[in-house]
């Protein structure tokens, strides 16, 4: 046998084991658990690697073995890859609506024919469309206007904080910071609305049936996830330590996620109220996305419980 034959030999059982590969929105306060963990608690057999993206991943690319997104695209992407699944919840967060006073809003009932700033097509445009909705306002009811999100003062333009100060828009709803920057600098005239009962984002883990049957594969997403509880469990019990992790992960302000941290719950598991959740918003994004709705016993499959279930 030649030398590069044997080492070939040697080093060929190696080639199967590869880090963990996870798609995830690397912006977001809601992401930074993950990075968190691997640091800090992981001990899967060859690491685990983090690249921008989320739950499409999955369905498009079987080099990626977890993906992390709110339940919106989770939905959106099981709607058409049933080998999909939701195993652990990261972070759940009631989203809010601020709206400037000055512009005659007291209550949600006020944003009648007002301009509101979201993002059509993710759980922040759901959130507004029901949170709304409770108040007996229909789409048609008001104008929505697109934007962008700000982390951190100055807001530049375009961004729904700078919107709502120059008045283009009188409201917007999104998740953090955005909307406590904007709160800060309306001062007196800012006015917030929410209602986690309404809705709120389930920031989840997902993989696939082919990873979670795959036992060496299966092995290290267990340990992934083992490494989150025990982030979460810090996230939870003392996040005076993670703040400026936080901060400085997303390009925020301590003191801005210090503000922001009671409004995000790190859940890990999820409860029965889950699935009729999911069930209504599926049928919510249905009509929006012009599909079928994803049965109940398909959501039922959707929800995985068995790496949880492992720890």
């Amino acid at each position: 046998m030649h030398m590069h034959q044997f080492l070939a030999a040697c080093f060929a059982p190696l080639l199967h084991i590869t880090a963990l590969k996870i798609g995830t929105s690397l912006q977001w306060i809601e992401h930074t658990p993950q990075p968190y963990a691997i640091k800090n608690f992981y001990k899967g057999a060859s690491g685990a690697s983090l690249s921008s993206g989320g739950v499409a991943n999955l369905a498009s690319d079987t080099s990626f073995d977890l993906a992390a997104n709110a339940e919106t695209q989770g939905l959106k992407q099981y709607a058409g890859h049933k080998n999909i699944r939701l195993i652990y919840i990261v972070c759940e967060v009631a989203y809010r609506i601020v709206a400037n006073k000055a512009a005659g809003i007291n209550t949600l009932a006020d944003l009648k024919g007002k301009r509101i700033g979201t993002i059509p097509g993710t759980s922040a445009g759901v959130f507004v469309d029901k949170l709304l909705a409770t108040a007996g306002l229909k789409t048609s009811d008001y104008t929505v206007v697109s934007g962008n999100v700000c982390m951190k003062t100055p807001c530049a333009s375009g961004t729904f904080p700078q919107q709502i100060a120059s008045k283009q828009i009188d409201a917007f709803g999104i998740w953090e910071p955005a909307v406590e920057l904007a709160a800060q600098s309306l001062g007196s005239n800012a006015i917030i609305f929410q209602n986690a009962s309404i809705y709120r984002e389930v920031y989840s883990l997902y993989s696939t049936t082919d990873k979670l049957n795959d036992p060496a594969k299966r092995k290290d997403i267990v340990e992934f996830v083992r490494a989150l509880n025990k982030t979460l469990d810090i996230f939870t019990n003392k996040p005076d330590t993670v703040y400026q992790t936080v901060a400085s992960a997303v390009g925020m302000d301590a003191s801005v996620v210090k503000a922001v941290w009671p409004d995000h719950k790190w859940t890990g598991t999820w409860g029965a109220d889950l699935l009729p959740f999911l069930v209504e918003e599926d049928t919510y994004l249905a009509k929006k996305d012009n599909r079928a709705t994803i049965s109940k016993a398909d959501l039922e499959k959707f929800l995985d419980t068995s790496i949880i279930a492992e720890l």
